[in-house]
Formats: structure tokens, C-alpha cells, sequence
């Protein structure tokens, strides 16, 4: 029943849904062209002057849509027209602006399976996006950011439109009863939510669960012994469900409309439900094309998103150590060892790139003839924390070769650098 009233919400207000034309996008969008350089307090009016709109986003590219968030962030005037944005990505890691990768993330995974990795503005935990998210912005004044009122909004858009009861935890989390899986977990989280507060605008998103990939997700988040420590924020794992499995109604498109009918019939500032009227005052749907054109600068904040010193270089500093046990064959045969021999690789890492590092070679493995530690030290010093870091690393010890002839590293060699891969990759 309750998806039978949505639907005839739906078709009863057909008229809200509208296509913005670049001549529009002109007028209406871009209505702060200079907000950024002014320096003026909100004059906001009473509730009942503000009007609503439901952004679609036509693109699924997490740099653009990231970007996108940011342009309407700086240039929009929120006083007297609130938005919400909906918008869905092709498969991607974000993290949020304070959050080390390296420690949140597979990144070799990521790499691997070509899945984006970005780094947005607001704070906030690790999450994983692809086509099976809705991810939504709520944008408003400063003095009107309400986060409860948001995930309310959601809250009641579940339970009218699927039936689907939900709550509201501490973290400001969704959550959802798990009834289907067999589980230690009383609850289940299917959203992630994150902020930016700003002198005179702010922003609230959050990422709903509909039916992502769960096999990519807990693979592309997957936690791995890689030695880091940080002071960055860290994520707070939480298991996962997809409101599709709770729900085969439940559907990407479907969700879509039914939290942006009930965000277009509740007033801006309280949770009153006013129904068919309240959504004729508002400015309905409307479909955005975040492009150059309709959002001028657009592209130069895609470009700065899509950067690795954006992504990884504004890391937070830390410092990682890793051990290795030497094999016994490469060790010299004619000595006795009374402990473990290990080779232990320890650096700090500042804006992503290396700035100490030390190789700490056990007495087994100079003993078999690994010389010269010290002398690639230096070629590794401001490095990327990456593979480029590792290609230094062997490209000095093939230096330290007396015969120039030789290409190719010993198999000393290659066991220190097989240990320092693992250390720059976090395998």
C-alpha cells in the first residue's frame, strides 16, 4: 500500500519534474556566481519564503560529482532555496578529507580492478560507492544545517515508500533491523554520513545501500597488516546489508524518488508532512548536466580532485615499520644464529612522499654478503610512497654492482625488495 501512494504521488505531480535548459542553469543555478568573495551575514527569511528542488546529477564519475558538490558549495546561495542532490558513481573508494588511504583502503586491490580511489572535502569514515548507491547532499545556510532532520527525511521515505523501519544511531548512521542474517549483529548500518560546515553554507551527504556489490566492497575496504601509524581519523567498521535484500521492491531509481517526494513535501526547517500542496510551492526535480558550460570553474576542481596530491598527497604524516624473516638460504651457511633473523624496513611518510627511511639488515644477511644498506638510503628520500619508491630502491642497489655488466639483482637483493614492495603497496 504504501508503495501504491508513492506512486500515485508520483503521477499526481508529474509537473515538478523538470529538464533544466543551459539558459536556465544560467539564472537559477548559478545564482552565487560571486557568493565566495563576499563577505555578508545570512539575511534568512521565515520558512515559509523558502522553496525546495531535487538535483539529479547525469553523471556517475566521482571526481565530477565530488566536484560538483564543492562548485555549489562555494558559488550557491542557499538562503532562501534549499537542495538536495542525488547522484550514483561507477565503482570508486572515497575517504574522507583526514583520512590516510594507504590505512582505509586496498589499494592494490583498487588498482588492480581499476576502481577510483578520491579524497573529498568534508570528514568523516571511509565508504565504497558504485552503481547499487544512492548517494544524496543536502544543501542549506549555515545557521540551518540539521543532520537529524535529514536522516529523518530518510527515515520516513523508507518506511512510506517500502515499508522498510529503520533507526537513527548516535553516529548519526542508518541502520536497520537485521532480520535475515544469521548474526552476533543486532543492527545493520546501510548508510554512511559525512559533513562540511562553512561561515555561510553547509553541506550533509550520505550514501544509502541499495544493492552494491558486497564482494567488491568488502574487498576494496578490506583492513591488512601494514604496520602504519597515524594520528589521521579512522574509520569505524560496521557490517553491511542492502536495503534490496531486505526489500526486492527496493531499487536505486525507486529509493530516488521516494526520499526526493518526501524531502519536496516537508517544510524547510520541521518534519510536518504537507502533503500534495507543499510540493506544488517547491521547484520539483530537476535534471543538472555538471559540465564546464552550465558551472564555469567546474573542471578546474575536477582536475585538483583527481590528482595524486590531493588524493594521497594531503595524507596526514605517519610512519610505518614492517619486519621480514630472512630464509635460511640466505643466510651463510657456516654460521649459527641464535634468534630469528629479520630485516626490518621503517620510514615516515609526509604529503605522501618518503622522508626517513631505514633498512635494518640483520647480522645474517651481511654476514651472506648484503652490503652497502646505507648507500641507498638517500636515493629513496622524497619518493613517492609507491611503486616509484621501489624502482629507486633497486635501481640503487644494481648501482652498487662492481661490475657494470651485471642487470640483474642477487637474490639478497630481491628478497629486500620483494619486502619493500610489500611495505609501499600495504600488502
Amino acid at each position: 500500500m504504501a508503495q501504491s501512494m508513492m506512486r500515485k504521488i508520483a503521477m499526481g505531480n508529474m509537473f515538478v519534474m523538470v529538464g533544466l535548459t543551459r539558459r536556465a542553469s544560467s539564472r537559477s543555478i548559478a545564482t552565487g556566481k560571486s557568493l565566495m568573495d563576499k563577505k555578508f551575514k545570512n539575511d534568512l527569511p521565515p520558512e515559509r519564503e523558502v522553496t525546495k528542488s531535487v538535483f539529479m546529477s547525469q553523471s556517475t564519475d566521482i571526481y565530477t560529482n565530488l566536484a560538483l558538490e564543492d562548485w555549489m558549495y562555494r558559488n550557491m546561495d542557499f538562503s532562501k532555496h534549499h537542495v538536495m542532490m542525488v547522484w550514483r558513481n561507477e565503482p570508486c573508494v572515497v575517504i574522507g578529507r583526514h583520512q590516510n588511504p594507504w590505512l582505509e583502503a586496498n589499494v592494490p586491490f583498487l588498482s588492480e580492478k581499476e576502481i577510483a580511489l578520491a579524497r573529498r572535502n568534508s570528514g568523516g569514515g571511509t565508504v565504497y560507492h558504485d552503481r547499487g548507491n544512492l548517494n544524496i547532499t543536502f544543501f542549506s545556510p549555515r545557521e540551518r544545517y540539521d543532520r537529524k532532520y535529514n536522516l529523518e527525511l530518510i527515515k520516513r521515505a523508507l518506511f512510506r515508500g517500502f515499508g522498510i523501519k529503520s533507526v537513527i544511531n548516535d553516529r548519526h548512521d542508518i541502520i536497520v533491523r537485521d532480520k535475515y542474517k544469521v548474526s552476533f549483529f543486532k543492527y545493520t548500518e546501510i548508510s554512511g554520513t559525512a559533513a562540511k560546515l562553512g561561515r555561510l553554507t553547509a553541506y550533509h551527504h550520505c550514501t544509502l545501500l541499495v544493492n552494491a556489490n558486497k564482494a567488491d566492497l568488502s574487498k576494496a575496504l578490506a583492513k591488512r597488516e601494514h604496520g602504519i601509524q597515524t594520528n589521521a581519523t579512522p574509520s569505524t567498521p560496521s557490517p553491511v546489508v542492502n536495503l534490496s535484500d531486505l526489500d526486492k521492491r527496493v531499487t536505486v531509481e525507486g529509493l530516488q524518488t521516494a526520499v526526493g517526494y518526501e524531502y519536496l513535501r516537508t517544510p524547510a526547517l520541521h518534519l510536518e508532512d504537507g502533503g500534495d500542496k507543499q510540493i506544488s510551492r517547491q521547484r520539483g526535480f530537476q535534471f543538472i548536466n555538471p559540465t564546464e558550460e552550465w558551472f564555469p570553474g567546474l573542471a578546474e576542481l575536477k582536475n585538483e580532485l583527481q590528482t595524486w596530491d590531493w588524493s594521497f598527497g594531503r595524507t596526514p604524516v605517519f610512519t610505518v615499520s614492517r619486519s621480514f624473516p630472512v630464509p635460511p638460504e640466505l643466510l651463510s651457511p657456516s654460521k649459527v644464529y641464535s634468534a630469528t633473523q629479520e630485516l626490518i624496513i621503517s620510514m615516515t611518510v609526509d604529503k605522501g612522499l618518503i622522508n626517513d627511511v631505514t633498512l635494518n639488515i640483520p647480522p645474517g644477511l651481511v654476514e651472506s654478503g648484503f652490503y652497502g644498506e646505507a648507500s641507498v638510503i638517500t636515493h629513496l628520500k622524497g619518493k613517492r610512497f609507491t611503486s616509484e619508491a621501489l624502482t629507486a630502491l633497486q635501481d640503487a642497489m644494481l648501482t652498487r654492482h662492481t661490475s657494470g655488466d651485471v642487470k640483474k639483482l642477487d637474490d639478497k637483493e630481491q628478497f629486500v625488495a620483494k619486502c619493500f614492495d610489500q611495505v609501499v603497496n600495504t600488502v
